[in-house]
């Protein structure tokens, strides 16, 4: 099968879409797919990779003439599915599901988002203007929480699928040997994620900090947060003068670097309500770290409570939750043992590759 897939952003930028994108199309080419991308991000040549780039500023991935550049891209290239990534609103990509439609070109779009309320009225506003509910699309999410927000938006005319971010889940397995005393080193927390307002990163040290207060004082207790953004310094200043120098902010760490740090870590966190996935708590399940996350964010699709980690809908929750790993390492031990003996297999890229398969078939019908 000839695909395109259309994204605002891919490499050489680093988040959670570019690198999913990228790691689709590496997994699709070698399922024996032609694979192409066009994107609006500036960078270096890539093989069957388009870059439609406007001088703007600080390098804004879109165009004036998007449209345009993507219907002669689409009609040249004999593409079977146009495959489009969106965030909450991605103008470049939208601009690729119009060029797919001038084109006739069945259309997948991937919604990699949770769409809040001022987004669903944004996509309600646009429907009122161009009916998009007729272009005969075929919609998908990553996970359940993302998928209701957009069914009730688009109507039962459009079908809306969940497919699992893919992972290459061997890849995360601790090497033979590595499994650490849970019992007695210092129960160490780790976070990975963007250090950016929208993923609550003071929240996340109020957690900790709450939680810390909260175990007895003969347990040790560290944390790490992996990661970049522009909360760093506000973060830096508030573990300054609330004296936690247990808590270290190392930086953004290589996918190797994230893996050797999970194989020494107790618990994973990922606070934030309005996680659409969650690929970085989908990695420490996978290491066999239990994940501490929010009970309505995506991450509830691979994480039962009590079986692969708990889950809360509140913050007492989910510092009650580290409190209770970091006080019971019994219970650390059942949790990790479990996960290090169980595949999510949802989110393994044979089960991911078959899904979006089911959905070009659906499109092209």
């Amino acid at each position: 099968m000839r695909i395109l897939h259309v994204s605002d952003c891919y490499l050489p930028r680093l988040g959670g879409i570019e690198v999913q994108v990228a790691d689709l199309v590496r997994a699709q080419r070698e399922a024996g797919h032609t694979v192409e991308v066009v994107t609006a991000t500036p960078g270096e040549p890539l093989p069957g990779v388009h870059r439609v780039v406007a001088n703007l500023p600080f390098d804004l991935p879109v165009h004036p003439r998007g449209t345009a550049h993507l219907l002669r891209i689409m009609t040249s290239g004999r593409f079977d599915v146009a495959h489009v990534h969106t965030g909450a609103v991605s103008p470049f990509a939208w601009m690729g599901v119009q060029a797919a439609v001038r084109a006739r070109l069945p259309v997948v779009a991937t919604v990699h988002s949770m769409w809040d309320p001022v987004t669903r009225g944004v996509y309600r506003a646009l429907q009122a203007a161009f009916a998009w509910r007729r272009w005969g699309l075929v919609l998908t999410a990553v996970s359940e929480a993302a998928a209701r927000p957009i069914r009730a938006v688009a109507g039962p005319r459009v079908p809306v699928r969940v497919v699992s971010n893919g992972l290459d889940v061997a890849a995360w397995r601790p090497e033979p040997g590595a499994v650490r005393d849970v019992a007695r080193d210092a129960v160490h927390v780790v976070a990975v994620g963007r250090l950016a307002p929208r993923k609550q990163p003071l929240r996340l040290l109020k957690l900790l900090e709450s939680a810390r207060s909260r175990v007895p004082g003969d347990i040790a207790m560290r944390a790490t947060i992996v990661g970049d953004g522009p909360a760093r310094g506000r973060m830096e200043r508030y573990l300054r003068t609330r004296r936690m120098g247990w808590v270290s902010l190392p930086g953004r760490y290589s996918r190797e670097q994230i893996k050797d740090l999970l194989a020494v870590a107790d618990v994973f966190v990922a606070p934030a309500p309005r996680e659409s996935f969650g690929l970085a708590a989908l990695e420490a399940r996978a290491a066999g770290v239990p994940v501490v996350a929010r009970a309505q964010s995506g991450v509830a699709d691979f994480v039962r409570p009590g079986k692969e980690g708990l889950l809360g809908r509140s913050f007492d929750d989910l510092v009650a939750s580290v409190v209770r790993l970091a006080r019971d390492s019994a219970l650390r031990q059942s949790i990790a043992e479990h996960n290090r003996e169980t595949e999510p297999v949802r989110c393994s890229w044979p089960a991911v590759l078959e899904g979006f398969a089911r959905c070009y078939e659906l499109a092209r019908s």
